[in-house]
């Protein structure tokens, strides 16, 4: 089920923006299979509550076994789509690289995920989001004013501009296979993807709209209108009224006439328009003040914490979580008129499917029980 549906994913295991990227192709109806490493399947099962490995079928392999290559070259020769998240080279040193794939299959997508990218002085050093953030111009801008820069969770480089880029790119290479008959390599890397996030920030700063002093900003927390505010009860609410209308209508809701405050976008006026807004919002709690925006455009809204989340009626109305094995997480998306995505399936372990995997892309009986005899395959 879902668009994808006959597309043939061979996922090579990795961390972050590699399973990021093939759950979404998973949840859209690909068949991903997912090549784990043999020591895992000894060890302790993939992680069951982690949606990320949700959707796969699992294959265990030895991969700096001579003869683990030959075995990712067959499902290849077969496979529309190969992912790895390797630095560079070594996936060419284990004998999977780009060209050796290519002469199995010659239609075949290869994407790969980097943190810096396959050339420059940092592609072979390791990082972590933070780290590409940090070297894109992303980092910098997020945080207060007279504060240092506060790490966006690692949903901007791993997830944003890593795993969600690498399913675009793949997409897109399939895309254009289907006019030329040639698959080719997606280089997705982590800070390309995080620069590119903030193209609309660069072109505010040249438009001498964006200051480079943290805080100060429209959207960066230094605009009293574009931010939280701490409630009653401790509780916070998100307020994004960032047009005029939407700032009248939140000024109507917390009370104050606006009259009495400074111009909305008079910046000496701020620090009053500031303290005026927090001291309306310390009169109620949160969901006091929840049910008094309901019925205003204000774009204003509760700030939940992720088990509250799963519970807000608009999320329960969309589906906007499901079950999976027992565990709460977030649906497919998006979602598609004619062909929905399916229900994900859990994770499952290591190897799970090693022996099946094989004999569905032609491997014998036989030669199934040297691999694992040799230990190739676990």
């Amino acid at each position: 089920m879902g668009p994808l549906e006959g597309l043939t994913v061979i996922e090579i295991a990795s961390l972050g923006p590699g399973p990021f990227c093939a759950m979404v192709l998973a949840d859209l109806g690909a068949e991903v299979i997912r090549v784990d490493r043999k020591e895992a399947a000894t060890g302790a099962p993939l992680a069951a509550v982690d949606p990320l490995n949700r959707s796969r079928r699992s294959l265990a392999l030895d991969l700096k076994h001579p003869e683990a290559a030959g075995v990712v070259l067959r499902l290849v020769a077969a496979a529309d789509v190969l992912l790895e998240g390797f630095r560079p080279g070594v996936a060419e040193r284990l004998g999977f690289g780009p060209e050796a794939c290519r002469e199995r299959n010659p239609r075949l997508v290869y994407g790969r995920v980097t943190g810096w990218g396959r050339e420059g002085p940092l592609a072979p050093r390791a990082g972590h989001d933070i780290d590409y953030l940090a070297v894109a111009g992303a980092l910098h801008p997020i945080g207060r004013a007279g504060g240092p820069p506060v790490a966006p969770l690692n949903l901007v480089a791993d997830f944003g501009g890593g795993g969600m880029l690498l399913a675009l790119g793949v997409l897109a290479a399939l895309w254009e296979r289907a006019r030329s008959g040639q698959g080719q390599v997606v280089d997705a890397a982590m800070v390309d993807g995080s620069a590119l996030l903030c193209a609309m920030f660069y072109g505010m700063r040249a438009a001498g709209a964006w200051s480079d002093e943290r805080g100060t900003n429209l959207l960066d927390t230094g605009a009293p209108f574009y931010d939280c505010y701490e409630t009653a009860d401790g509780g916070f609410m998100a307020v994004g009224a960032l047009e005029p209308q939407f700032f009248l209508a939140l000024l109507a809701g917390l009370g104050i006439d606006p009259n009495s405050v400074p111009f909305q976008y008079d910046r000496d006026g701020w620090p009053v328009l500031r303290e005026r807004l927090g001291a309306a919002f310390r009169t109620r709690t949160r969901d006091e003040w929840e049910q008094v925006f309901l019925g205003l455009d204000a774009c204003v809204a509760p700030v939940l914490a992720m088990g509250e989340a799963v519970g807000h009626p608009h999320n329960a109305a969309r589906g906007t979580f499901v079950e999976v094995g027992g565990i709460t997480q977030p649906a497919p998306a998006p979602r598609f008129e004619r062909t929905p995505a399916g229900r994900p399936a859990p994770p499952v372990p290591a190897g799970a499917h090693s022996e099946e995997i094989l004999a569905r892309f032609g491997f014998s009986p036989e030669e199934v029980a040297a691999l694992g005899g040799a230990g190739v395959v676990g």
